[in-house]
């Protein structure tokens, strides 16, 4: 099951003041992606649009996206600012990958196929 949830402003703040987003985020499925975007992103468009769908798609999943569209919040200046200066990416949508609580990856725009190659285990971490 795909879930979408609104990253809220106190969740922001968190990670504002931390520098990482807090474990209610990471770990709020097994499987997390935050999605920090602005709402006039085409690239962001084509990403919701498969997003949409994946979840019938893909019923097993077990995924939960967090979108903050930060052009459209009354803290935009201060989010820009940690988006591109603390984690250090300055092009949306910008994309961090969780599993089981751990940053395992980041992205800008990427195809549905390479969005979820994020979260594929590696044989390493399988045994």
């Amino acid at each position: 099951m795909i879930r979408r949830l609104e990253l809220t402003g106190e969740q922001a703040a968190f990670a504002m003041r931390q520098g990482e987003f807090d474990q209610g985020v990471r770990g709020a499925s097994r499987l997390v992606a935050v999605v920090l975007t602005q709402d006039w992103c085409g690239q962001w468009a084509a990403m919701d649009g498969y997003l949409a769908e994946m979840g019938s798609r893909r019923p097993e999943l077990d995924l939960t996206v967090f979108l903050l569209e930060y052009n459209r919040v009354d803290y935009f200046q201060e989010f820009l600012n940690f988006k591109e200066q603390v984690l250090g990416n300055r092009v949306i949508p910008y994309v961090r990958y969780y599993r089981d609580g751990s940053l395992v990856g980041q992205s800008n725009y990427v195809s549905e196929r390479q969005f979820l190659s994020f979260f594929r285990e590696t044989p390493r971490e399988k045994a």
